[in-house]
């Protein structure tokens, strides 16, 4: 999963000397929360909602509407924009960019090609958006947790399973993380599952390890085995 195909192309940037008050305007019109800061072309910084809201004068100030105006007029982009400006390239993968933002606590990262010029932007709800994607959530259908043995077989079995129920896998994900030695932790996310079948499933996955859990998307049922 590379960061250049689930970044937002389309990215709408503000030069240096761009005035503060233009910059409020983008965001505004645009509904986004961060601005790359250019300059001839570079990438020299960025420029946030929060970075203009701390920026902005106080409710309490005695200056007028037309002073206020002013004054934010003269504020430049330059003046209020964080540097150095933190980038991953179009070849990063999805968890080496979520590993940034995470270590960095920011909330979009520029993204540059080979010549280091801006390509696109990726930020925490394009990987939000991927994660939900990934999973198959949109489907609304079933997912269920299984602890397993680490050894080859279970998990084409439980998916054969599905299949002999005439259901449909829409993802897999395995973690050995808060697992025994030698066990995963298996998330099968599937659909089509004929809901008063789905006893009979659940038993017959039972069978090839510990259910941990039982969600059902459609119909809001949680059954929680363990953890």
């Amino acid at each position: 999963m590379l960061v250049k195909n689930w970044m937002s192309k389309d990215v709408v940037t503000v030069d240096a000397d761009d005035s503060m008050q233009n910059a409020i305007y983008m965001l505004q019109e645009k509904n986004i929360k961060m601005l790359p800061v250019v300059e001839k072309g570079n990438i020299v910084g960025i420029i946030t909602d929060r970075d203009l809201k701390k920026a902005s004068p106080s409710e309490a100030t005695t200056l007028d509407m037309h002073e206020l105006l002013f004054l934010v007029s003269k504020i430049k982009i330059k003046d209020l924009m964080k540097k150095p400006v933190h980038t991953v390239p179009l070849n990063y993968t999805i968890e080496e960019a979520a590993a940034i933002l995470l270590e960095k606590r920011i909330s979009g990262l520029p993204v540059v090609d080979e010549d280091g010029q801006l390509a696109g932007i990726i930020t925490r709800s394009d990987i939000f958006q991927l994660i939900i994607s990934l999973t198959g959530l949109g489907k609304r259908g079933i997912q269920f947790a299984l602890r397993i043995k680490d050894m080859p077989g279970p998990i084409k079995e439980v998916r054969e399973l599905v299949h002999e129920y005439k259901g449909r896998t829409a993802s897999i994900m395995t973690s050995g993380e808060n697992a025994p030695d030698g066990f995963l932790n298996i998330y099968f996310r599937v659909y089509n599952i004929d809901r008063e079948k789905l006893p009979s499933l659940i038993q017959e996955v039972e069978k090839k390890g510990r259910l941990l859990y039982v969600v059902d998307h459609r119909e809001n049922k949680r059954t929680i085995y363990e953890g």
